[in-house]
């Protein structure tokens, strides 16, 4: 296979930064195995997704995801649509013999993303959540550190990814707000990357205990979104939020490192404050991703004149991905995750594997987010074993 046909189910703020790192790939990864071809795109606007073809330059539209999904000129489908239409999506490309890319969190609940996990694997295709934080090159340094042995025993995982974009309580009622479509709130639209980076870092959480707040309780109902936009009507009909506004949980690791996590969307000046900070016994790191092409590293056996924590840019020849983009302190940006994020996809089909993260991955995120909830609800510990 020489070239990856892509159906795609929503043309939005991930939409967009898909189609971007599809049309990417062949340029900078010419050694690609497998090339993308942007087949169709999918969504229930038709004037809207045609406009969307255009500008992102898909070859055709569908307003019906499973006419997509049975297309013959179609070998991956790839979901992000609201978290909602995930799992029947998923089924059925399943069902048809597509491999899939889905975007986080892979489903409303454990259920229903161990439902999906399932299928794929009954399938024989290959399957890929997006979890596209772990593809940043400051992250791969931190992971070389660790699995080098060059921070020791890893100690402490703390994580924190602060946004203000709900701050008003004037903003309308969108869908990332309300439990029947998003699944949760704060904790599983950002939360999960935090998860998904201590999984990815660190290695299973063992057990969780948390706390949660919905700050606003109603907010007007949204006459239009977009991305992570909205318009509402002052004065007009509130509807009820039904999600967390912040969640903060702490959690034990399986290898014995403790864990703390935040995840909010009332971060007064943190536009998208994504960071962690890993303790071991011979050394640090730090990463935030409003900075993403740094890493700061301290090594206790630094000479005591010269301690302190180091700033290095992850932009040469040494770190990943390097040479597919610019010279040296030349900096890459958030798209550019989404294009490694396809790489990956198209090396692990042509390897005949599967894609790492996988729909594996996605289901033990789940698991955690779920045993959070349940922790909120009970007021104790929970064991991930429970879930």
């Amino acid at each position: 296979m020489k070239a990856l046909r892509i159906g795609m189910v929503g043309y939005k703020f991930m939409g967009k930064a898909h189609s971007n790192a599809y049309r990417a790939l062949p340029m900078f990864f010419p050694e690609a195995p497998i090339q993308p071809k942007m087949a169709a795109i999918c969504g229930r606007d038709a004037e809207a997704v045609q406009q969307a073809a255009r500008q992102y330059g898909w070859a055709d539209t569908e307003t019906d995801w499973r006419s997509l999904v049975t297309r013959d000129d179609i070998d991956l489908i790839d979901i992000n649509a609201p978290s909602d239409a995930h799992k029947d999506i998923a089924l059925a490309a399943a069902k048809a013999g597509k491999h899939i890319f889905c975007e986080k969190p892979l489903a409303l609940t454990l259920a229903d993303s161990r439902e999906m996990l399932k299928a794929a694997e009954e399938a024989g295709v290959k399957h890929m959540v997006g979890f596209n934080y772990r593809f940043s090159p400051a992250v791969r340094l931190a992971k070389n550190l660790i699995e080098s042995g060059r921070l020791g025993q890893i100690y402490h995982f703390r994580a924190w990814f602060l946004q203000d974009w709900i701050l008003d309580p004037a903003f309308p009622l969108v869908w990332r707000l309300q439990k029947d479509i998003a699944g949760s709130g704060s904790h599983g639209d950002l939360g999960a990357h935090l998860i998904d980076l201590a999984h990815y870092l660190v290695g299973d959480i063992q057990e969780v205990i948390g706390m949660s707040e919905t700050f606003i309780k109603e907010r007007p109902l949204a006459e239009n979104m977009t991305g992570l936009s909205a318009k509402g009507s002052l004065g007009g009909p509130m509807g009820k939020v039904t999600v967390d506004d912040a969640t903060l949980f702490m959690a034990r690791f399986a290898g014995g490192a403790l864990g703390s996590f935040e995840a909010t969307r009332f971060a007064a000046g943190h536009r998208s404050t994504n960071s962690f900070e890993i303790n071991g016994s011979k050394g640090s790191v730090k990463f935030d991703f409003e900075r993403m092409n740094e890493l700061e590293v301290y090594f206790t056996d630094d000479q005591e004149d010269v301690q302190g924590f180091r700033r290095v840019l992850a932009t040469d020849e040494a770190h990943a991905y390097s040479h597919a983009w610019w010279p040296a302190g030349h900096t890459i940006g958030f798209e550019h995750t989404f294009t490694h994020e396809m790489l990956e996809l198209m090396e692990a089909i042509h390897e005949d594997r599967q894609p790492s993260p996988s729909f594996h991955d996605g289901v033990k995120c789940q698991a955690v987010l779920e045993a959070v909830e349940r922790s909120v609800e009970e007021r104790r510990w929970v064991e991930i074993s429970e879930m």
